[in-house]
């Protein structure tokens, strides 16, 4: 991250947290995200001016409805009348303990409802964590409070999707075959949560395999988590024991999307980079999270992705003369941040954040689905 010694990040998380996580019901406030990837990015001088703009889509944190407590939870998990007091039960959990040992018991909980609020909750978490792991001993009150409030929304806002059956994978095993697998929605009307409704199927991902100690025809136990994949249970008997494996597979899945997002990006600009950046949240959280976590937080992962893609993809990808492309030695990914903090839309910043993650400087692919983006989202003026 680069060394915000300004305090800029702390100062722009101060003056959010005045505000509630959503608009108008339903929209969810991105701020805290894109600010935190400005100010990761070196574009820390352009966070307050972005926050100015963004002011008109703030509303307050809405009143409380009743206190959360450790009789109660589960019964208001996914209940949105608890926007307020989800966050101040986290608030406090925070302050009895420390945030690592709070995500390690909640994340299990929160994980089978990964697709809640078009998935939003998940990323705000994946960007916290980020904040908090680039000095894990940080007592900055900002980001423990940042943190408090991504997981009340989450909770807040928790909804698992509907019992799924699984198809077979791709035969190469591959992500991006998998992602290329999944059935679009026939229905591709109405908000997203009319359409997660209609879900039916998704393609089984990552591959398994048995172990050693078991026979050819037994099946990994799959059934205790959101739709498809390891929920937050055991997940896929191959990898259960596998911690490494599944950040590999991860890694894999958030490139892939990324990579897709160039081709398949023009059927919904705006939702469709949450199958990119959902995944690659969960990604950002692994190394705050026990080991055996990794498995099912996998899983979660790609029914957030494959969800995201089913309800919003289209069925063909761009014409190959219209398909992005990035000339590997004549941009930088620091321009093409700069273009995107420029551009000024929340997602296309999110989009870029998580595109130079997957680029590292040398994937040309994924600066130009960045490009991309930022050429199909109407910029802010």
């Amino acid at each position: 991250m680069t060394d915000d010694t300004s305090g800029t990040l702390d100062e722009a998380l101060e003056r959010l947290h005045a505000s509630g996580p959503e608009r108008h019901g339903w929209l969810s406030n991105h701020a805290p995200m894109a600010v935190e990837a400005l100010v990761r990015h070196g574009q820390g001088r352009t966070v307050h001016r972005w926050l100015d703009r963004y002011r008109e889509k703030l509303e307050e944190m809405p009143r409380s409805y009743a206190a959360i407590t450790e009789g109660n939870w589960h019964e208001a998990l996914g209940d949105p009348r608890r926007l307020a007091d989800w966050p101040a039960y986290f608030d406090r959990e925070l302050a009895d303990h420390p945030w690592q040992d709070v995500l390690a018991v909640w994340w299990p909980r929160l994980l089978p409802g990964i697709a809640g609020g078009a998935t939003h909750p998940v990323i705000r978490v994946g960007h916290a964590v980020r904040t908090l792991l680039d000095d894990p001993g940080t007592t900055a009150a900002p980001r423990t409070a940042e943190l408090a409030h991504a997981l009340g929304y989450w909770a807040a806002r928790h909804a698992p999707l509907p019992p799924l059956r699984q198809q077979p994978g791709p035969a190469s095993g591959s992500a991006a075959d998998a992602l290329a697998a999944v059935e679009p929605i026939a229905d591709q009307s109405g908000g997203i949560r009319e359409r997660l409704a209609r879900l039916t199927a998704f393609p089984t991902w990552p591959p398994t395999a048995p172990q050693p100690s078991q026979t050819t025809d037994t099946a990994p136990d799959t059934d205790t988590g959101p739709g498809p994949g390891p929920g937050p249970g055991p997940g896929p008997a191959s990898l259960a024991d596998q911690p490494e494996e599944a950040r590999r597979r991860l890694t894999e899945l958030v490139r892939a999307a990324t990579h897709r997002y160039a081709t398949h990006g023009h059927g919904e600009p705006i939702m469709l980079v949450h199958a990119a950046t959902a995944p690659n949240a969960v990604l950002r959280a692994l190394p705050a999270l026990p080991r055996e976590l990794w498995a099912p937080s996998l899983g979660a992962a790609w029914a957030a992705s494959a969800a995201v893609t089913a309800v919003y993809a289209p069925r063909e990808p761009l014409p190959a003369d219209r398909l992005p492309s990035v000339d590997a030695d004549g941009v930088t990914p620091e321009e093409v941040f700069a273009h995107a903090a420029a551009h000024g839309d929340e997602h296309a910043i999110k989009l870029t954040d998580t595109a130079l993650d997957v680029a590292r400087g040398t994937d040309p692919t994924a600066l130009a689905a960045a490009l991309h983006a930022c050429a199909m989202i109407d910029p802010v003026l």
